[in-house]
């Protein structure tokens, strides 16, 4: 292989980690929430020429040693512990760019990462799905509005059993203050000032 081989090969093997560690899910979550402080994207731009120095510095590397050195950059530098079972994937995956890198096999480079970057804007284009109420049947109708009745009127004096989601709750004037004129028709009340 000529030199000038080489480096195109070492740049598309930087190219293909890069890739990898963009479309790596526990990466990109720790990046958007500022696991890594506020230098979170400069950490993650890093982390991509570390690791493809760690595979050019260590030629024969077990997967055990790639996820442990993984492991304990996302620990070191996001204060992330990556529990999802991405680990060996992400791992086993540059584990395989390293070996088409090592056999100067730059196709197989650009492919992997083209195959990498399209099923990332695949799941970058999946919409989001937005919380919806859940169906309720006819017969539990009754009993939901109940329970949102008594979400409703709750005093703040302790806990309440029925609540159906934890939203704070408006604190509820003295029930001694209230007098009956300060209840109008449409179920408002009027509080008034304590002199």
């Amino acid at each position: 292989m000529m030199a000038g081989a080489g480096e195109d090969v070492r740049v598309l093997f930087g190219a293909a980690v890069r890739a990898a560690l963009d479309a790596w899910p526990a990466l990109q979550i720790a990046v958007e929430n500022g696991f890594g402080g506020v230098h979170s994207q400069e950490k993650a731009e890093w982390l991509g020429g570390a690791v493809e120095d760690y595979f050019i510095a260590n030629a024969d590397l077990d997967l055990e040693e790639v996820e442990d050195f993984l492991g304990e950059l996302m620990t070191t530098e996001f204060d992330t512990v990556v529990e999802d079972g991405s680990l060996p994937q992400v791992s086993q995956q540059l584990q395989t760019m390293f070996h088409h890198f090592q056999k100067g096999d730059g196709a197989a480079l650009q492919e992997m990462t083209a195959q990498i970057n399209q099923k990332k804007c695949k799941v970058m284009a999946t919409p989001l799905k937005t919380a919806e109420k859940p169906d309720v049947a006819e017969d539990d109708v009754d009993s939901v509005e109940e329970m949102e009745v008594k979400e409703v009127t709750a005093t703040n004096d302790g806990p309440t059993a029925d609540v159906v989601c934890p939203q704070p709750q408006p604190s509820d004037p003295d029930p001694q203050t209230i007098k009956e004129e300060d209840i109008v028709e449409d179920g408002w009340t009027i509080v008034r000032r304590k002199k």
